[in-house]
């Protein structure tokens, strides 16, 4: 803690109910400042945002101001009148909430505190939920989800109207997604629900910590609010190392196969560890590798979301137990799960983010006064450079979480249907509600107007049908439900995730009159948003084959056989998480820093410098462009660093302007760090003359028209309306008793996307479609970004051959082909025929 919060806390000394204080003594424990501090603060009725590095006693701070106010309220007397929820607790994973419930039931019967905590989960019994309606615990444990239930319920005035506290822990987390403009939308409820409530934010990693201040209390156009800060500082810096290895360094790829005995080594070393990495994928081909190695039998398990819950909780209670060594997982484990006897954390690939790997190696150890210990282990060479700077910021305390964000229309859609569902709604005390959440504080009454006209009618061109008609408007100006069966549809559909579907490839010929037959062999299934990527013509790699797309049909992705050895998009197994913009600026740093090397492997160091002597190292303000003839081939490769997403953007849009300058470009790979192209004529000679230049090539105005006419003839904005008006109520997923499939749902939104494009292209679900894609799956602000900052800084080599530094994409080309367990061995015999090329000279 800073000195100024000490000062503060000794000033107004905090007297803990007797219970507490015989608790505290037992233990040989005194209450930290900061849990004192904030419980003082909440006292004096102030909201507040507690940031503090893990193992500080950020749950029992949180919940002190409950448990002392219900202890000091009492035990309620039988007979007594109905008393609602006393604190609610916001948890961004089931899991998290199970485990808080585990953790904060031991010091309430520990004291004797007459204090009732449950838990509300979508694993959660529905006769349970329902006896919380009627007999409410005094702390309810929940879900953003399941508070949107509750607040759509009848019953949500009185259930709440006692509300004192609401904690929300790991709130970094929770508020710059979807599902945290729906819970901005639920506290803003609250609020009116029990105007003297107080939110509690408690957080490990935060980057802008006034940005969460503004969420957790009532925004006002006439004042700045805010939550008050406690920062809790110190504690032991964690011990995290790079994995060292005699064993080669891939130049390519997301496994890490490599580094796999040294793994296994440091979990037999260790009495229990947690590791990480950024895909299921990638966490069942790493349990996969280990089991096969386990000749010790230890104890191993995996953990993530598509696992059966029941497997879940089995996995955690064993971790909790210490009965398993180690626990392969996705992020569903790296928030908040209180296990003290986790001894290392090993991260398996790049963490992508300075804040996601202190948050991940704060499972370790879980106190604040010895240190956590981690290992890092980088999957390619570029991803060394990655998790050096990685370790670099964790020891410099930078955080890198994105802002919380303008709020989406698609969830105010839904929160509208839900306030309906609850009661009938004034529009204009509606509108000041909602405007008081952070996220819609700028939200323009015209936009509001619109969204309750699509909720009303599903928009001009859709109100003549009555199913689109949810709420209607009453003879007193009030807005309520049509029917009772449209809340029931609403809390049947509640919520924001929606899982990304796959579609099925089917090779298809086409008939004599040029058109595309039916039937055709299934080669399998491939994830949506590689598909939504392409336009017909496209070629690309999947089951060893070469194939042509031809398009989406229902739900299934048709495709013929492609007569070219030129995929134009290969399919790659990437990372969850795009590259955070501060790593990505660090990368660049210490690339273009030779004294950096030094702290870099000597195999990495090695390759740097023959790159250097080779070609050249790109500087931090520049973006560097090689062109080199291969094969049968000319390339051009850009080292950018903005992420994969950014960079498959740009490759689209490059790929276009280079086909009108008569280029004839045949494809392109991206990854997190770089980008090709590859095609029939000269590029390099070409840029030489001008023809086109770099800096037209590059220029800002590809994301105008070139942008609006690549989104026009791709399949990518259906897929995203799609999400949209699944979240929004357009189309419903579930029904009573059936749930729609994954097709018919495509089927609906592709019919209704079709129609309000020729109709109504400025519906309001159409302009939340453009929002969603430019902010996520095309990563367009970060991409305006980077050309902002390249214009005059662009650095063309000519070169002969291939350099070391663009050996890491050369190889993604052909990753697809060699797959099964050969896959290393043939990669990294295809790098040594890159470096061979290289060292061999023309």
């Amino acid at each position: 803690m800073n000195q100024i919060d000490s000062a503060r806390a000794a000033q107004a000394p905090i007297a803990l109910p007797a219970p507490f204080l015989r608790w505290f003594a037992e233990k040989g424990w005194s209450p930290r400042a900061h849990q004192l501090d904030l419980l003082s603060q909440a006292q004096g009725g102030e909201s507040m945002l507690l940031i503090a590095p893990t193992g500080a006693g950020k749950t029992l701070a949180g919940f002190l101001p409950s448990l002392v106010s219900l202890t000091e309220r009492g035990k309620i007397p039988p007979g007594s009148a109905f008393t609602g929820l006393h604190t609610l607790y916001i948890s961004p994973l089931k899991a998290l909430a199970v485990d808080i419930e585990r953790n904060l039931m031991k010091p309430v019967t520990e004291m004797g505190l007459p204090v009732r905590i449950e838990n509300r989960t979508g694993d959660t019994p529905q006769a349970k939920r329902q006896r919380q309606k009627l007999n409410p615990p005094d702390i309810l444990l929940t879900t953003p989800e399941q508070l949107a239930l509750l607040l759509a319920n009848g019953e949500a005035e009185r259930f709440f109207k006692d509300l004192k506290y609401v904690v929300f822990d790991e709130l970094h987390s929770l508020v710059t997604s979807k599902r945290g403009h729906l819970l901005s939308l639920g506290l803003s409820r609250l609020r009116r629900l029990a105007p003297s409530l107080q939110a509690i934010g408690l957080s490990a990693t935060v980057a802008d910590p006034m940005d969460l201040q503004r969420w957790l209390v009532a925004q006002s156009p006439e004042e700045n609010r805010h939550a008050g800060l406690i920062t809790v500082t110190g504690g032991a810096k964690p011990e995290i190392s790079i994995l060292k290895t005699e064993e080669r360094v891939p130049w390519s790829g997301h496994q890490a196969a490599y580094a796999m005995p040294a793994v296994y080594e440091a979990i037999r070393d260790t009495k229990t560890t947690l590791l990480f990495v950024n895909t299921r994928s990638q966490a069942e081909r790493l349990f996969q590798e280990l089991w096969t190695i386990n000749d010790d039998n230890l104890p191993i398990a995996l953990h993530h979301g598509s696992l059966d819950v029941a497997q879940r909780r089995r996995v955690e209670a064993a971790m909790s137990e210490n009965r398993l060594r180690a626990v392969v997982a996705t992020s569903t484990l790296d928030l908040g799960i209180d296990w003290g006897d986790v001894d290392m954390v090993i991260h398996v690939g790049a963490p992508k983010g300075a804040s996601r790997l202190a948050q991940r190696i704060g499972r370790a150890n879980h106190r604040m006064d010895e240190p956590s210990r981690a290992i890092l282990v980088p999957a390619n060479r570029f991803e060394v450079m990655e998790c050096q700077a990685a370790l670099d910021a964790n020891y410099l305390g930078a955080q890198d979480t994105p802002p919380v964000g303008r709020g989406a229309l698609d969830v105010l859609a839904q929160h509208v249907l839900g306030m309906a569902c609850a009661a009938p709604f004034d529009p204009l005390e509606l509108y000041a509600e909602i405007t008081s959440a952070s996220p819609y504080a700028d939200l323009s009454w015209e936009t509001f107007e619109r969204i309750i006209d699509f909720v009303a009618t599903g928009g001009y061109a859709l109100r003549t049908y009555e199913r689109y008609a949810k709420i209607r408007k009453t003879k007193e100006g009030l807005w309520r439900v049509s029917n009772p069966q449209i809340a029931q549809q609403y809390r049947l559909n509640v919520g924001t995730i929606i899982e990304a579907p796959m579609l099925n490839v089917r090779l298809v010929k086409r008939n004599a009159r040029g058109s595309l037959g039916r039937g055709g062999f299934s080669l399998g299934k491939v994830e949506e948003y590689f598909l939504e990527m392409l336009s017909p013509g496209d070629t690309f790699l999947f089951s060893g084959k070469v194939l042509r797309f031809e398009g989406i049909r229902e739900n299934e992705c048709l495709v013929s056989q492609g007569y070219t050895l030129d995929p134009k998009v290969p399919s790659y197994a990437g990372g969850k998480f795009p590259l955070s913009t501060y790593l990505a600026a660090q990368v660049r740093k210490m690339l273009a820093d030779p004294s950096r090397h030094a702290t870099l492997p000597e195999q990495v160091r090695d390759w740097l410098s023959l790159q250097k002597d080779f070609s050249t190292l790109p500087k931090e303000d520049e973006l560097l462009i090689e062109t080199f003839p291969h094969g049968q081939r000319h390339f051009m490769v850009a080292y950018a660093f903005e992420g994969r997403l950014a960079h498959q953007t740009l490759s689209m849009l490059l790929t276009r302007r280079l086909d009108r300058a008569g280029l004839r470009p045949l494809g392109f790979v991206a990854t997190d760090y770089s980008l090709a192209i590859w095609g029939l004529e000269d590029m390099g000679a070409a840029f030489k003359k001008g023809k086109p230049s770099l800096g037209a090539l590059f220029d800002e105005d590809m994301l105008g028209d070139d942008l609006e006419a690549w989104l026009n003839e791709s399949y990518l904005l259906k897929r995203t309306f799609r999400n949209c008006a699944v979240i929004a109520g357009l189309i419903d997923q579930r029904h009573p008793g059936k749930e729609k499939s994954g097709r018919q749902v495509t089927v609906s939104a592709d019919l209704i996307y079709d129609v309000l494009r020729s109709h109504e292209p400025d519906h309001i679900l159409l302009e939340a479609t453009r929002n969603d894609a430019a902010t996520g799956l095309l990563d367009i602000g970060r991409l305006g970004d980077m050309l902002e900052r390249i214009k005059s800084h662009i650095r063309h080599q000519q070169l002969d051959r291939v350099s070391p530094l663009a050996v890491p994409i050369m190889l993604e080309i052909g990753r697809e082909i060699v797959a099964g367990e050969a896959q290393d061995v043939l990669l990294a015999e295809a790098a040594d025929e890159l470096m061979n090329e290289i060292m061999a000279g023309p």
